[in-house]
């Protein structure tokens, strides 16, 4: 297993801190091996053939396989293409029992009859992203980070990510080699109204059938223009043309439904672009249709713990020994990863499989003990904590206000705060002492230079005193592009007076871009201040 060149420690805290310059460093990522098998309970009349072989790197797949586990991959001896009737469809939206037939409507208002029991053994989900605004970096592509990260945790591998611009032949072409080589595609964009939105199209010409007007989505779209009093161009309504044999998803925050379509024994997921529609579409009807279809019983589950002060290569090296121990064969284990977060920190996520629910937690929570007890000056939070929920939390459990003095960061501090719901129980207010001025007439601080430890404990008190809270934290520093009273680009000073009246500074030394160390400031200070609520 490659290692790190170094470890970074846990940090000794005193009252007065001061923290080397911050080093970005990279490490390989444990290669993980795992051995494929055949699928051995097929309910289709044809079993499909497999082999077995070397398993997928940890770099493509490694929170859903390891040593521990066979993971089930098969390959059909032939593949084709043909044109399916709406009868040949093979979707599953909702539970059925193994003696139940349900139907889910297809193109054009018919029905789609579903066979019971119904597992076409999909292993691998390749995504695609569409549109040109994606290749001309005038959008990031999040959406296909997303996909994959959910993928991962439902124990789908996905092995390929691929952007295409908005034109038909390059769509079609992406999909169709997408289907040569994996056992779903999911399209994320290209959905829409305009002439430019194709992705329909090109599904209906691997499919080979035509589009068809769905009365239902129409209907649905005319009747959310009416509902908000607001008129409909015509060309809205290409939103409710599908593919023959496809299945709707119908559309909840959005007027584009996404799409079901098979395609011989793959199948193809359409959601729109929008994140917050493909967010809903994937968790209410994509992710559960294709874990079905994977044959899967088990169930899969995920934690994550989030960390702040320590590095991947970092964190990697404390871990060593627990990775180790993973590797080992043995029934009862998850696996690990580390996830870089930018200014988030860096995600540790164990993911179990058991045959429960209650049998997967009881994993995470043995192993997350195991982890905290390694990396426990350093774990802030779990799954959807952020730095300021946290810290939120913090204050209202010990019956405690806060006030902020920002310089350096602007007011992003409180800006982070103030977007945590109920951050008015705690949160007293903010000053923005931007100019030298205003940190002498409004906050106090001595007159004299204002990048120094005794002034960020200056302005600590005097925001703690000027808007009555039980907290003052202070944030003062030089994010660039020049230097400041002799002070060096990236310096920043955190002051910080508690309950007590006790005061503590700390010192950083952060990357020198502009951007860089503002965001890293406030991460910063806030982890600053959480542990020294959770220290008293």
């Amino acid at each position: 297993m490659p290692r790190p060149a170094c470890r970074q420690g846990a940090r000794s805290r005193r009252n007065v801190h001061a923290c080397q310059p911050w080093t970005l460093s990279t490490v390989a990522r444990p290669d993980h091996r795992c051995a494929r098998g055949c699928h051995q309970h097929l309910s289709r009349a044809r079993r499909l053939e497999g082999h077995l072989g070397a398993g997928e790197s940890s770099g493509e797949s490694q929170d859903v396989q390891s040593t521990n586990r066979r993971w089930f991959r098969a390959r059909t001896t032939h593949r084709h293409r043909c044109r399916l009737d709406v009868e040949d469809t093979a979707v599953v939206l909702g539970r059925t029992r193994p003696d139940q037939r349900r139907s889910v409507r297809g193109a054009g208002g018919t029905s789609a009859p579903v066979p019971a029991g119904y597992r076409g053994l999909i292993v691998r989900c390749d995504v695609i992203a569409v549109g040109t605004e994606l290749l001309l970096g005038q959008i990031v592509d999040t959406n296909s980070s997303w996909i994959g990260e959910q993928l991962a945790a439902h124990g789908i591998s996905s092995h390929v990510q691929v952007k295409v611009g908005d034109n038909i032949a390059r769509i079609t072409d992406q999909l169709s080699r997408r289907l040569d080589e994996a056992d779903a595609v999911i399209m994320c964009g290209g959905l829409g109204p305009t002439h430019d939105d194709l992705t329909r199209q090109a599904i209906a010409a691997v499919m080979g059938v035509d589009l068809v007007h769905d009365d239902d989505v129409a209907e649905v779209i005319l009747g959310m223009f009416a509902s908000r009093g607001r008129r409909m161009a015509a060309n809205n309504l290409r939103q409710a043309l599908v593919p023959r044999g496809a299945v709707v998803i119908p559309q909840k925050r959005g007027t584009a439904p996404g799409l079901i379509c098979p395609v011989g024994e793959k199948v193809v997921y359409a959601v729109p672009g929008v994140s917050h529609e493909m967010y809903e579409m994937m968790t209410r009807a994509i992710l559960p249709d294709l874990v079905r279809r994977s044959g899967r019983t088990s169930v899969i589950r995920s934690r994550v713990l989030r960390t702040w002060g320590e590095s991947e290569s970092g964190l990697n090296e404390r871990l060593d020994a627990v990775i180790a121990e993973l590797d080992e064969p043995g029934d009862g284990k998850p696996t690990l990863a580390f996830l870089a977060s930018g200014w988030e920190g860096i995600k540790v996520r164990l993911t179990a499989a058991a045959a429960s629910a209650a049998d997967a937690d009881a994993i995470l929570d043995a192993w997350e003990g195991r982890l905290r007890a390694i990396i426990h000056d350093v774990v802030f939070g779990v799954d959807d904590d952020t730095m300021e929920s946290v810290v939120i939390a913090l204050l209202a459990a010990r019956g405690q206000t806060l006030a902020v003095a920002e310089s350096v960061t602007g007011g992003l501090v409180t800006g982070r705060l103030t977007a945590v719901p109920g951050a008015s129980r705690v949160l007293r207010g903010g000053v923005v002492s931007y100019a030298s001025e205003v940190k002498f007439d409004v906050l106090g601080v001595t007159s004299g230079p204002v990048v120094t430890q005794q002034a960020a404990i200056e302005m600590a008190h005097g925001v703690r005193m000027r808007l009555g809270a039980t907290v003052g934290l202070s944030l003062t520093g030089v994010a660039g592009p020049d230097e400041q009273d002799g002070v060096a680009v990236g310096t920043l000073h955190v002051g910080l007076v508690t309950a007590d009246g006790a005061e503590h500074v700390m010192t950083y030394r952060l990357p020198a871009t502009r951007d860089q160390m503002r965001q890293m400031s406030v991460i910063s200070a806030l982890n600053f201040l959480r542990l020294e609520l959770a220290a008293n």
